[in-house]
């Protein structure tokens, strides 16, 4: 009788697939209600991961499931609020997930899966130091290949949900799709909100079983043997292991899932990034800098053995987030701020680690720091060092400030929101900036090293540059980043009160929850050297050579400042329809000119404007920042030579003379990048052989070109010969025939400028200009008005040609006379 009773999971499954195909969305999740209600666990346990790879897609990117990334409510308003509905906290779907884990189920998810860095690490037997993976590496099973880890249900769909965030296809270029209007974007902003409460307590998981809430995994025993180098163990287990089963709190067994969230989050979304990186931050010797350090001992008493590289080398994936992969991690570090400073003023104070507290308020202490810091510390790292240079990188920046200023998403920051002026940073966030001190001082250096070789003209860049300045030059922020860098540059010195201190130290740093240190230079040091190693080489952000690099962007602000001037008064002095006549190619039209025109003369003045209003408040905020004068600014404006020289023309790109030629040096790259500078090219080939243009007809321009020459071919004596002549025929035949003297023209290059030796060439006839759209949309233009006046064809076209002959007489008497002057 127990055979029909095995085959009922697959019968629900088989039947459950049938309908995702034939039926309607709406119908098929009122039907996977109605299916988590009315069955047991035991028979949804078969059911359960078809259905999170049928939501969120598979984990290879092939199949997309209900592609919530792409799923806005605007567009597909039904079945967006029925996903939501479904998928909510306290839906149905997570219903199932409460049901399953309520009887202890477990479901395999392939390493394979996982993360570069830390599917190399397990491969190789290393186990990461993140908890969410000790105990839960399982062997495969006998025929099976690769390694999985042994899941709750709560993991599973954590799992799942958070890698199809980068494991499936970046959405296509022509799918407009705001990200924080898509249904992913929402529900993570749910799932932080309800797990991650910043009022109250997590609720109790709603599970429909007559046992109530589900009781918090298991712990297991190690399947594999590995070599963990993992400094700290799960939060809640070892709070729980601390209390007795009598008086132990409801919420303690809770508080794993807002920790598994959070650490799951974590490892998925910012755990990618270079194998260096990788073998850095993984290497047992940098996992025991910080330990030697405190524990003020010889480094040859933590030498283990290094972990192998073979598997480490063989990953070699290159890994580039997405624009929404880092709006996602945005949206996690806001809520995270807001999280961490729910905490009750009584609760901050270093008096309130003694007292009992709840488990939440420790997470909640304890989030950030020792969950996220360092991992978003080289996550940002790889988007700084690897990010295009292109307007794109706002999204890495704005994460990036959001982070630093965590009093934006403080309970008192209401109280403050109508006053428009910028309020001091205050001396309470000192720790939290000397804790991440690298946060503010090493990525402002990348950020100053991106911004420098950027087009600052362009009004989204020097958007990026004003946004950075105006966070940096908070009142007070420059001061406490200043006195952080001192702590940490401070000398060490072997006073006798210290000693109390490292004793403390090192009784706290292997328990759960070490109190409050009060030497705050040992707190900046230990930051620095658990993210950069004891051996790293820091170099100060108010030091004399980052300072240099300011200048150097002052300076490069003052020019781009320039440059967007001149632009503006080439708008001011040109017509309104300009544009139009632009388009038309009615203007004179430089066939030599070669040098692309920046995107602000494609925006229009109103960006222009913009461009310099943010330039302008960017320099003055770096002023501030770092207290830089007047005199200096002026004297490296005028030291980078921005001034014409005494032609009109700008002065050729910075550049060094070679062995070769001509060679840029980076401000010369800059200069030509952001339209500063430019070398005068110019065609010096045959005019009839340039490449076709824009404007011409490359049929039209090729046929012209075959007729053109067989006339020359086969009048070229008869030509010759008229215009060998000396009245006016062979003037205006030479007007006609022949191309400026060759011998006129210069090779414009900038070192040793010769005359050009390239042979003189007969009179020929060239018909090219009537291959260009210009000529032809005259001659209609001609056309239609003189049928206005009731001229035919006939008679427009010889009224066109003596109107020319006459132009052509006049311009060859005029020419005439102007070789008589030079005589």
């Amino acid at each position: 009788m127990a055979f029909p009773h095995l085959q009922q999971p697959s019968f629900l499954l088989a039947s459950l697939k049938a309908d995702s195909i034939n039926k309607p969305f709406a119908q098929r999740c009122q039907d996977l209600v109605k299916v988590i209600e009315d069955f047991p666990a035991k028979e949804l346990h078969a059911v359960f991961p078809w259905l999170v790879e049928s939501i969120f897609g598979s984990l290879d990117g092939v199949l997309v499931g209900w592609n919530l990334r792409c799923l806005q409510g605007r567009v597909n308003p039904v079945e967006y609020s029925t996903a939501m509905e479904f998928l909510d906290p306290s839906g149905p779907m997570m219903k199932l997930v409460y049901k399953l884990q309520a009887e202890d189920y477990n479901f395999d998810f392939p390493v394979s899966c996982l993360p570069g860095p830390v599917k190399a690490s397990i491969q190789e037997n290393v186990l990461p130091d993140s908890p969410l993976y000790h105990n839960k590496v399982q062997f495969p099973p006998t025929g099976g290949l690769g390694l999985n880890l042994a899941l709750n249900p709560f993991e599973y769909y954590m799992f799942y949900f958070a890698l199809s965030l980068i494991s499936q296809k970046p959405m296509p270029m022509s799918l407009h799709v705001r990200t924080s209007d898509c249904a992913y974007f929402t529900l993570v902003d749910r799932y932080l909100s309800w797990f991650l409460p910043t009022e109250g307590s997590v609720p109790p998981p709603l599970c429909s079983s007559p046992g109530g809430s589900s009781p918090s995994p298991a712990p297991r025993t190690p399947a594999m043997p590995f070599a963990s180098y993992g400094l700290h163990t799960s939060l809640l287990k070892r709070h729980i292991s601390h209390q007795t089963s009598v008086n132990a709190d409801p919420a303690s067994h809770e508080i794993w899932r807002s920790e598994t969230l959070l650490q799951v989050f974590v490892e998925m979304w910012l755990h990618h990034y270079s194998l260096e990186m990788y073998q850095k931050m993984q290497s047992p010797h940098a996992k025991l800098e910080v330990l030697h350090y405190r524990l003020t001992v010889s480094s040859a008493l933590h030498s283990p053995a290094q972990p192998s590289l073979q598997a480490l080398h063989a990953y070699q994936e290159s890994f580039t987030p997405t624009e929404e992969h880092v709006l996602v991690v945005r949206l996690l570090l806001k809520h995270l701020h807001a999280f961490a400073n729910s905490l009750k003023p009584d609760q901050t104070s270093p008096s309130a680690h003694s007292h009992a507290t709840s488990p939440l308020e420790e997470f909640k202490r304890a989030a950030v720091p020792r969950f996220v810091q360092q991992k978003l510390y080289v996550f940002l790292q790889h988007c700084f060092g690897h990010w295009p240079l292109d307007a794109t990188f706002r999204a890495v920046l704005e994460m990036w400030l959001s982070y630093l200023q965590p009093w934006r998403y403080a309970p008192e920051k209401q109280a403050q929101g109508s006053d428009p002026q910028p309020r001091c940073v205050s001396e309470k966030w000192a720790p939290f900036i000397q804790e991440n001190l690298l946060m503010y001082t090493k990525l402002f250096v990348s950020f100053l090293n991106r911004a420098l070789r950027t087009d600052l003209v362009s009004p989204k860049n020097a958007l990026m540059v004003f946004r950075v300045a105006k966070v940096f030059a908070q009142p007070n922020l420059a001061e406490m980043i200043q006195k952080g860098e001192q702590l940490f540059l401070e000398p060490e010195l072997i006073i006798p009160h210290r000693q109390h201190r490292l004793f403390t130290v090192t009784t706290s740093f292997l328990s759960p929850w070490p109190p409050v240190v009060t030497d705050a230079s040992f707190k900046v040091k230990s930051h620095v050297y658990s993210l950069e190693g004891q051996d790293c080489k820091y170099t100060p952000m108010f030091g004399p050579e980052i300072r240099t690099l300011v200048l150097r962007l002052a300076q490069l602000i003052t020019q781009a400042k320039q440059t967007a001037k001149s632009i503006s008064d080439q708008y001011v002095e040109s017509p309104s329809g300009r544009s139009f006549l632009s388009w038309l190619t009615f203007g004179l039209t430089d066939t030599n000119s070669c040098y692309p025109a920046n995107d602000l003369d494609e925006i229009g003045q109103d960006s222009i404007r913009k461009t310099d209003e943010y330039l302008e408040k960017a320099l003055e905020y770096l002023r501030q920042i770092f207290r830089l004068s007047e005199a200096q600014l002026a004297q490296l404006t005028l030291a980078l030579g921005s001034a014409r020289d005494e032609n009109g023309k700008q002065q050729l790109p910075d550049c060094i003379v070679g062995e070769e030629g001509l060679i840029l040096t980076p401000l010369g790259r800059y200069q030509i990048i952001n339209g500063l500078r430019r070398f005068e090219i110019e065609y010096q080939g045959d005019l009839e052989l340039q490449p076709i243009r824009s404007y011409e007809i490359t049929s039209l321009v090729r046929a012209l070109f075959r007729l053109s020459s067989a006339i020359n071919r086969r009048f070229a004596g008869q030509m010759a010969a008229l215009c060998s002549r000396n009245d006016f025929l062979g003037s205006f035949c030479r007007y006609h025939l022949t191309e400026p003297a060759l011998s006129n023209r210069h090779l414009l290059s900038p070192v040793g400028r010769r005359q050009v030796t390239n042979p003189a060439r007969g009179p020929r006839l060239s018909l090219r200009f009537l291959g260009s759209y210009r000529t032809l949309l005259l001659l209609l233009m001609a056309f239609f008005v003189a049928s206005l006046f009731c001229i035919g064809p006939l008679p427009c076209s010889l009224l066109l040609v003596l109107g020319y002959v006459l132009y052509a007489v006049a311009m060859t008497l005029l020419t005439e006379r102007g070789k008589l002057h030079q005589l």
